[in-house]
C-alpha cells in the first residue's frame, strides 16, 4: 500500500499546480483566451483519442483473429483511456501529459518501460500464487 500516499499527494498537488498555471497563463493572455484554449485542447484531444482508439481496437481485433494475444495493444488502449481522462481534465499540465500519451512511439516506450521494470502488478506473480498440482486421481468408491 505504498502507492496510497503517493496517490493522495498527486490528488492534492495536481489541482494546485493546474490552478497556478491557469492563473499565470490567464494573466498573460487573458481569461477569455485561457478558457478558449482549455476547451480547444479538450476537443482536439477527444478527436485524437477517438481516432487512435479506433485504430488500436482494429489492431486488437486483427491479432485476436489470428489467435495472438494483444497484450501491448490492450496496454495501449488503457494508456489512451488515461490520455482521454487527462485531456478532458481542465488545465494545461494534464493536457500536456495527455498529449504526450498520444504520441505512439512514446506511448509504447512508456508501456514497455513499465512492463520491464515491474510497475504493473499483473506482470509479477503474487507470493500466494502456487502452480497447480498435476497428477492422477480417483474416487475412493472406484476400484
Amino acid at each position: 500500500m505504498r502507492s496510497l500516499p503517493l496517490l493522495f499527494a498527486l490528488f492534492l498537488a495536481i489541482p494546485l499546480i493546474e490552478i497556478v498555471v491557469l492563473i499565470k497563463v490567464g494573466g498573460i493572455i487573458g481569461a477569455g483566451w485561457t478558457i478558449i484554449l482549455v476547451v480547444a485542447t479538450a476537443l482536439m484531444g477527444a478527436v485524437l483519442v477517438r481516432t487512435q482508439g479506433l485504430a488500436t481496437f482494429s489492431r486488437i481485433q486483427n491479432l485476436l483473429g489470428r489467435g495472438e494475444i494483444p497484450a501491448i495493444e490492450m496496454c495501449e488502449a488503457m494508456a489512451l483511456f488515461l490520455a482521454g481522462a487527462l485531456l478532458l481534465t481542465p488545465g494545461f499540465v494534464t493536457d500536456s501529459l495527455g498529449f504526450l500519451l498520444l504520441v505512439p512511439g512514446l506511448r509504447r516506450w512508456i508501456i514497455l518501460h513499465f512492463l520491464q521494470n515491474g510497475f504493473v502488478a499483473a506482470a509479477r506473480p503474487s507470493p500466494q500464487h502456487r502452480p497447480p498440482l498435476e497428477g492422477q486421481w480417483r474416487h475412493k468408491d472406484d476400484s
